[in-house]
């Protein structure tokens, strides 16, 4: 039946959609379940070429894109759900994500899932979600850098709100501890060995001099060498905005040498540095610096979990024509 569904033109899907929740669900809340990765199949057939090709082209131009491509997904799912609400711009009914403390001056990409948005319009108009193709740009940054590949669920649609307040309460930040880590991520239905997959996505990106200054000037799980090297580039005041990778060694290569920098005490952030400070998480990331294999295979099943927070579908919010304003 979801099969079928996800080859009907849009109005008519969410039409089903509608009648299978009135007559058979015992939720009105939506999930990952209510995904499938065929659901464009028929409506838009060259969905995933269109968007590989818009990513791929977006990292050439500048690397490190993949980065803020798969964290601008992350901190869409992490503020009630993954529902495109990060990508709205402020309107007159509410004060949008966009400028909230993770993401001013701070959360890119915006451009690019624009870019890619058009180039669906043109060939699929009114049918594809903007929260559909930040899922898809994710997974696509991630394999273009060189990290694992996983199934994407589809048929989320769009929000039309967005909450500046929520985005402050519920992103996480780079001064946590790991409790409050631990926490912040059971909040959203995932669990510690989500947290320290996930965090993973640290081994690509750049952080800037403000979210990391506390921790090279305050905290003494810091390799001396690695301190004194970042303390000639994040003075303690100013040159806030200054960028330094998260891993100094291939900020722009999907692979493990997150972990192995967190066991050398070179986290660039303290709550990175949490992760392995004589917790219940150490052997986690001992596990993956010392094994490639588990961390993408463990990381593609937390980026499935992590997509799968809160969707909206059926006839749940709207497809934005415009992915930074509701229609």
């Amino acid at each position: 039946m979801i099969w079928y569904i996800s080859c009907m033109k849009a109005p008519m899907a969410s039409f089903y959609f509608l009648l299978l929740l009135l007559v058979g669900a015992t939720t009105n809340t939506a999930s990952g379940a209510d995904l499938c990765t065929d659901f464009y199949s028929c409506t838009c057939p060259n969905l995933l070429t269109i968007v590989k090709k818009g990513v791929a082209q977006a990292i050439r131009k500048e690397p490190r894109m993949g980065a803020s491509l798969l964290r601008l997904h992350f901190h869409d799912c992490f503020v009630n759900g993954c529902d495109a609400s990060i990508l709205l711009d402020d309107s007159s009914n509410f004060e949008g994500e966009k400028t909230a403390a993770a993401n001013n001056q701070s959360a890119r990409g915006f451009n690019v899932i624009n870019d890619i948005k058009c180039s669906v319009e043109k060939e699929c108009p009114k049918v594809v979600s903007c929260a559909d193709i930040l899922a898809l740009a994710a997974r696509d940054s991630v394999v273009y850098l060189g990290g694992p590949s996983w199934e994407v669920g589809l048929g989320r649609r769009d929000s039309t709100t967005a909450s500046r307040k929520d985005a402050n309460s519920n992103l996480p930040g780079p001064f946590l501890n790991l409790a409050n880590l631990t926490n912040n991520f059971a909040n959203q239905g995932l669990s510690v060995t989500d947290l320290v997959t996930l965090s993973g996505a640290h081994t690509i990106g750049l952080a800037q001099c403000k979210n990391f200054r506390a921790h090279i000037y305050n905290d003494s799980n810091v390799d001396p060498s690695y301190r004194k090297f970042l303390q000639s580039k994040c003075l303690r005041s100013g040159r806030d905005n200054t960028l330094e990778p998260l891993d100094h060694q291939t900020p722009i290569r999907f692979d493990n040498l997150y972990f192995q920098n967190l066991m050398s005490k070179k986290a660039l952030l303290h709550s990175d540095q949490e992760l392995f400070n004589g917790s219940s998480t150490d052997n986690l990331v001992k596990k993956y610096a010392a094994n490639t294999a588990a961390f993408f295979e463990d990381f593609a099943k937390g980026m499935v979990k992590m997509s799968n927070i809160k969707p909206l579908t059926g006839s749940q919010g709207e497809i934005r024509i415009n992915c930074g304003k509701i229609n």
